[in-house]
């Protein structure tokens, strides 16, 4: 009975979260048709008019800065031929789908129904998540994406995984970021006798209390990762995810360069690297974009603002990459807190993962996890209020603007912190026990 109840359960707050994404959807349209502030996000007219343009035969670059992959006017193809919220539709499915996956990677390592059913609510029923996909924003593709490759290497399926990693990163190239700690998982302890992995499962925190091994436990060393990483790098595994990625990746590259020549290379991946945007949006270089946008960037200023982030991101990885859902959450927030543009559909690309971390967090909603909540939130509104006053007032608040970044990163950081404090590392896999070593003969 008790998988049956689970099955009720789950496809209730599957299907209340269903409705809530219909019923927005159809409010989208009302209130794009009758009032003057749309609902739907400006960057759906975008991929609307790019499809509309491969529709007629043409280039989705026809269309004034769409820089993504062709694949996304191809999915919204259906746009021009159906209905103008198919989009809206799919990328609402995906956002269904995330739900989906969070509970089967939780369910395999071992998390109680109800636990796993908050974890799930707390994606489904996030405002930041659910108005994501209704307003027509494609990320929640990318995060069901993430999270299905996810399952694949839980469940030992390189190939599958490998083949949508490669896939996803032509899509949307951020999560290049997961590739170093695919790798390192992917070493020589990776897969046991049986040519499976085996997953380290949840154990209740009185359990863990009872655990002195377990206590002991903690994220290994820099240099020992860096030097785990070395030495299991060659591995068949990691060759084989490494080389069939890769191909994915050039080949759809190599498909839609032949397709659309060099105006899709720079469009939509050449474009993201050297990227500078001078409206303001929440990053902590926006005011210094802003000043000399007019007179332009070489080649190295724009690279440059990338080392902040790459020093966070090999840190991140070398201490906690064993943990892979923790470390891949850490990635993204570090990612996205320093990155040269940041607005909030970026913040979907951590919360589909927060999920996943939440059974190993000894931090209570009250009061620590209220208060990570109210600082996050708190410096957010402390920027929108600035923005409202440049956008909508016309005040030169560019400085009070610029510091209030300053803030939010701050308050990410303070976030970040508090998490790595109250999470109980846990590798996602388990070595196998070596006949013979002194682990195997003690437990003997």
């Amino acid at each position: 009975m008790a998988p049956a109840a689970a099955a009720v359960t789950l496809r209730r707050v599957l299907l209340a979260s269903a409705a809530l994404r219909l019923a927005l959807v159809v409010f989208g349209e009302w209130q794009d048709a009758h009032l003057e502030v749309r609902y739907t996000d400006v960057d759906y007219l975008v991929f609307s008019d790019a499809a509309a343009s491969v529709a007629a035969g043409g280039s989705p670059f026809a269309r004034a800065t769409y820089r993504y992959s062709p694949l996304l006017a191809f999915l919204l193809l259906p746009n021009s031929l159906l209905h103008a919220a198919w989009g809206k539709l799919l990328f609402s499915a995906a956002d269904l789908l995330v739900g989906l996956f969070i509970d089967t990677i939780l369910k395999l390592r071992g998390i109680p129904e109800k636990m796993r059913m908050w974890s799930v609510i707390a994606w489904l029923f996030n405002p930041f998540t659910f108005t994501i996909g209704t307003r027509g924003n494609c990320e929640p593709i990318v995060c069901a994406a993430i999270l299905w490759i996810l399952i694949c290497l839980m469940k030992g399926r390189v190939f599958q995984a490998a083949f949508w990693y490669g896939l996803i990163v032509h899509f949307r190239i951020y999560p290049i970021i997961y590739a170093i700690p695919f790798v390192i998982v992917l070493g020589k302890s990776y897969a046991g006798s049986s040519g499976r992995p085996t997953l380290t499962l949840w154990r209740s925190e009185q359990h863990l209390q009872n655990d002195k091994s377990s206590q002991r436990e903690g994220p290994t060393s820099f240099l020992a990762t860096l030097w785990d990483f070395l030495s299991n790098f060659i591995t068949r595994n990691a060759i084989l995810f490494g080389l069939l990625s890769g191909s994915m990746f050039f080949v759809w590259t190599g498909v839609f360069f032949y397709l659309y020549g060099w105006e899709f290379l720079n469009e939509a991946l050449l474009y993201h690297l050297t990227r500078t945007d001078p409206r303001h949006n929440f990053s902590i270089y926006f005011y210094h974009i802003y000043l000399h946008h007019q007179q332009g960037f070489s080649s190295i200023q724009r690279l440059a603002s990338f080392l902040p982030q790459l020093i966070v991101q090999l840190a991140l990885i070398l201490r906690f990459c064993r943990d892979l859902p923790f470390c891949m959450f850490l990635q993204t927030v570090a990612f996205v807190a320093f990155n040269k543009v940041m607005t909030a559909q970026y913040f979907v690309w951590f919360f589909c993962l927060l999920p996943l971390i939440l059974p190993w967090s000894s931090m209570k909603l009250k009061w620590k996890g209220l208060a990570c909540m109210l600082v996050w939130m708190g410096s957010q509104l402390h920027w929108l209020m600035w923005a409202y006053l440049l956008e909508f007032k016309g005040r030169n608040v560019f400085v009070q603007l610029w510091l209030a970044g300053l803030v939010f990163l701050a308050a990410n950081t303070f976030v970040m912190l508090m998490v790595i404090k109250h999470h109980k590392y846990t590798p996602l896999f388990s070595t196998p026990v070596k006949p013979g070593s002194k682990v195997a003969t003690k437990k003997e």
